[in-house]
């Protein structure tokens, strides 16, 4: 196998989360939130951070983002959603404060620099659109199985649930698919800098 198509997934060295405590504040949060739907009925997200100037930041479109897909056997490329200032996303959500997923998401922003931060959860026996988005995102595993399994172009990658940070480009076209038959839930941001644009990776 060609070994260079690994560079769209990046293993951040240096990093790793306690993946116990993750689980438990996951399981706290969802005793008061819920996922919402992504206006698909297979993909959810819980919003972590939030456009201070701006109450629908972490509604509607601005929770999905706008990305490009091929819906049709025509071939032609479609934009989806309108673009999000990803930038202005720089307040944390108060029900996140004091949390480790505060602790997480400042590890995170003194290393790189963020947009959006969500929680996303993939329901099981599903897949998503074959579609790239604006930028790369960052990846931590939160509940996972064998059968969770990222594709960028034509290598497909598990990442496991081990506390570890990945960041994958998707800015090519990709999708993920839940093979399992359990939730998939991962922590995902988008990341502004593009480190695929500098770095030799794996």
């Amino acid at each position: 196998m060609d070994e260079k198509h690994f560079s769209d997934f990046y293993k951040v060295p240096d990093i790793v989360f306690d993946i116990k405590k993750l689980r438990a504040e996951l399981d706290r949060v969802l005793k008061y939130k819920k996922f919402k739907t992504l206006g698909i009925t297979n993909f959810a997200a819980i919003p972590i951070n939030k456009n201070p100037g701006d109450a629908n930041s972490i509604k509607g479109h601005n929770v999905r983002g706008t990305y490009w897909t091929f819906p049709d056997e025509s071939g032609k490329e479609v934009k989806r959603d309108k673009p999000i200032d990803e930038s202005k996303y720089t307040e944390i959500l108060p029900e996140f404060k004091n949390t480790y997923f505060e602790e997480v998401y400042n590890v995170l922003r003194k290393k790189f620099k963020l947009g959006r931060v969500r929680i996303l959860l993939k329901e099981p026996r599903s897949t998503l659109s074959w579609h790239r988005d604006p930028e790369p995102r960052l990846h931590v595993p939160i509940i996972t199985n064998p059968g969770c399994k990222m594709v960028i172009e034509d290598v497909a990658k598990h990442m496991p649930a081990d506390g570890s940070v990945t960041i994958t480009n998707n800015t090519k076209y990709h999708n993920f698919f839940n093979g399992g038959e359990q939730d998939r839930i991962h922590l995902v941001a988008c990341v502004l800098e593009n480190p695929f644009n500098k770095v030799s990776i794996n």
